[in-house]
């Protein structure tokens, strides 16, 4: 089916075009329209007006522990999977990375054949996995529930590596794993991440140095940034070739840190993430997580006793907050949102942009009130 998509501000992941229109054919970009250009509107199957909207790629999310109240961990099967989707479409998310936390490696194998049965399957926005654990630190754990950590599973290398999981993401403390775990990991095409860790600047700088290629929710779960110890927080701000994530909600880090963030890293090397839970898209504000209660309030997911554990943001409140309380240019923050994260997937031939060719993973949303009002993916369009 050929659709045209007219009057909208189309940011095409680079700049902003005005006077374009967009026309998507069999789940592609076919190609981008000027005013100047001579087409047949007749010819479209659909012709849909934005109204001045602006249309951007569909965010990717690497971080997404559950949404519209499931949990990945407790709902490992497609029918758990389309309903995480189904929640944060709706705030713009058209790529996600579902990922389990800390748990047992029946539970990881489980979860694992659920994402490939789902790849499988063309469930829309599943384009792989993350691994939250269960390989890191004590110390810094979080709300990863400490009976679960452990040395690396004697079959954890072929479970990661298995070929029908898409791509995958794992994230370790690199001072408790051996090296060679995350230089064969890498070799693989695994996208391995430092977070939960107290390791010092120079473990974390090792690590890089064998194929370590991000850091998972940066400042948060590691140690500060100290003047004789940078540790995590140093090395992944030092570091000029690796991406670090950023949970931009005003709860996991103070709005200056993360603008501090943003002057101090590398430009193109930040991902936004939600490291969203069950609330998400949900009725409900609470769930469990490992038999505890967790509420959302006013945006904040904790347990009863404070400890923050995961978070209520979406990424289109993300990118806003990015480009109210940052002061990052809106491009730039759709960009941190789409792009960069398709960039470290290695998926930036067919996500992040609106070029053609691409997948037709689209986004719109009001200029004044930035809500989403539509999403695509692969060229299916869903109103919201």
């Amino acid at each position: 089916m050929a659709i045209l998509l007219k009057n909208a501000s189309v940011f095409d992941g680079e700049t902003f075009l005005n006077g374009h229109m967009v026309e998507i054919a069999d789940g592609k970009i076919v190609r981008l329209i000027s005013g100047s250009d001579q087409f047949d509107q007749n010819a479209y199957d659909q012709v849909i007006d934005l109204e001045g909207q602006v249309l951007a790629p569909g965010f990717v999310d690497v971080q997404v522990n559950g949404g519209g109240g499931i949990m990945f961990n407790d709902q490992r099967n497609v029918e758990g999977l389309t309903e995480i989707v189904r929640g944060h479409r709706q705030y713009g998310s058209t790529t996600l990375m579902p990922t389990l936390i800390t748990d047992s490696f029946e539970v990881m194998c489980e979860a694992a054949d659920a994402i490939g049965t789902a790849i499988k399957a063309g469930v829309p926005g599943v384009r792989g996995v993350h691994f939250e654990g269960p390989y890191l630190s004590l110390k810094r754990r979080g709300v990863h529930a400490p009976e679960f950590l452990r040395q690396v599973d004697a079959d954890a290398f072929d479970l990661f590596t298995r070929g029908d999981l898409g791509k995958v993401i794992v994230t370790v403390a690199p001072e408790c794993v051996p090296k060679d775990f995350i230089a064969n990991l890498s070799e693989k095409g695994v996208h391995v991440c430092a977070g939960h860790s107290a390791a010092t600047y120079e473990q974390v700088g090792e690590a890089l140095d064998v194929g370590l290629r991000g850091f998972t929710h940066l400042f948060n779960a590691m140690p500060p940034l100290a003047n004789r110890e940078p540790s995590v927080v140093g090395a992944g701000l030092d570091d000029p070739n690796s991406w670090c994530g950023l949970i931009v909600d005003g709860y996991h880090l103070h709005f200056a840190s993360a603008r501090i963030v943003v002057r101090a890293k590398k430009q193109g090397k930040i991902m936004l993430v939600s490291d969203a839970m069950a609330t998400v898209g949900a009725k409900e504000k609470h769930f469990n997580l490992y038999g505890e209660t967790i509420h959302a309030v006013d945006g904040r997911c904790a347990l009863e006793d404070g400890t923050l554990a995961g978070s209520d943001l979406d990424m289109m409140r993300a990118v806003e907050l990015t480009h109210k309380e940052l002061g990052v240019e809106l491009g730039e923050a759709l960009r941190m949102a789409a792009l960069y994260p398709a960039e470290f997937l290695q998926l930036d031939d067919q996500i992040g942009r609106i070029t053609p060719g691409f997948d037709a993973d689209l986004v719109a949303f009001g200029k004044d009130d930035m809500k989403v009002t539509q999403t695509w993916i692969k060229g299916e369009g869903e109103a919201h």
